[in-house]
């Protein structure tokens, strides 16, 4: 198995072609992640938990359907899926009403993550919303930990919102730095490049914690990657935007997939044109994702994306 992703499921209930009509469909930014690299031929497996339920095995389903492997499979009783609905205004920004918070349902615990699973992997990726709470949030910890331990490329996903949902500013903020020791690869936003005190911060916060590459997305406007000391940055398409979600994911799994297809085990062996190339990947992967509507459906195949790529040159 080439990667492992840590997090939540979620649904989201996106609107649909009627005013106060929804469509269900399956989430969760590292769920969406797991699938983005299935979808580019990368072996996957998840660790997150769901709830006994028809959503839970909807979810599960997901996984399961689009060649992700679970692996903490069963779900419990304990969990109440998380149902995200999203709202559009005119001008294509979204609004959320969560029925459950983040990382919620998830009820990993530390237990849970085989030292096993980790050693048969090549990449391991989190994110902030693992971090919210409880055993679900050691879990993650432990899982950024042993990757880390074996010299495994350690991928992180970070916004701040989503680490703070039980209010608490500095307990998610302490989560975050803990993670940040362990990783290697920083996906970031503009906002939170912002929150943390601009480019310069971000610099010194990848030397103090030595964190090998840090990537802004930055949606319509393309990305950024901070590495020693050098910028690189791939302007966005201009696309017809129906739906962004899941395009940061899109963006992510297109990144990743172009590392692990090249072969990339570990920071040591990033080079400029590893990084323009995994960059071009991602770009395009969330031009693509943005002009469908949904998330992990959206999510481009490894077809779809060598297409859009040969058809850029």
């Amino acid at each position: 198995m080439q990667a492992i992703c840590v997090g939540e499921i979620l649904i989201d209930f996106l609107p649909g072609d009627k005013p106060g009509t929804y469509i269900r469909k399956p989430g969760g930014a590292p769920a969406n992640v797991a699938v983005a690299l299935a979808k580019q031929g990368i072996s996957c497996g998840f660790l997150g938990m769901v709830g006994q339920d028809d959503f839970g095995s909807f979810l599960l389903n997901t996984l399961r359907s689009n060649g992700v492997a679970p692996l903490a499979e069963e779900p419990t009783p304990l969990a109440t899926t998380t149902m995200s609905f999203v709202t559009l205004d005119e001008s294509g920004n979204r609004s959320f009403t969560f029925a459950r918070k983040p990382g919620a349902d998830m009820f990993l615990r530390p237990d849970q993550v085989q030292e096993k699973d980790i050693l048969q992997s090549t990449l391991v990726h989190a994110g902030s919303c693992s971090l919210s709470k409880g055993d679900a949030a050691q879990a993650t910890l432990r899982a950024l930990r042993l990757a880390a331990q074996h010299h495994k490329l350690v991928s992180f996903d970070l916004n701040y919102r989503d680490a703070m949902w039980d209010g608490d500013a500095q307990a998610a903020a302490n989560a975050v730095y803990t993670a940040l020791s362990f990783i290697d690869l920083l996906k970031i936003s503009d906002e939170e490049i912002s929150l943390l005190g601009g480019e310069g911060a971000l610099q010194q916060l990848m030397q103090q914690y030595n964190v090998g590459l840090v990537v802004q997305t930055l949606g319509a406007h393309g990305a950024k990657a901070y590495w020693k000391g050098t910028v690189f940055s791939v302007n966005g398409k201009a696309v017809r935007c129906i739906d962004t979600t899941g395009a940061g994911d899109a963006f992510w799994g297109g990144f990743l997939s172009s590392l692990l297809l090249g072969g990339i085990k570990n920071a040591s062996q990033l080079c400029p044109e590893i990084i323009e190339r995994a960059l071009e990947r991602g770009n395009i992967a969330g031009s693509l994702c943005v002009q469908k509507k949904g998330a992990m459906e959206s999510l481009p195949t490894a077809a779809e994306l060598e297409s859009a790529l040969n058809s850029s040159k």
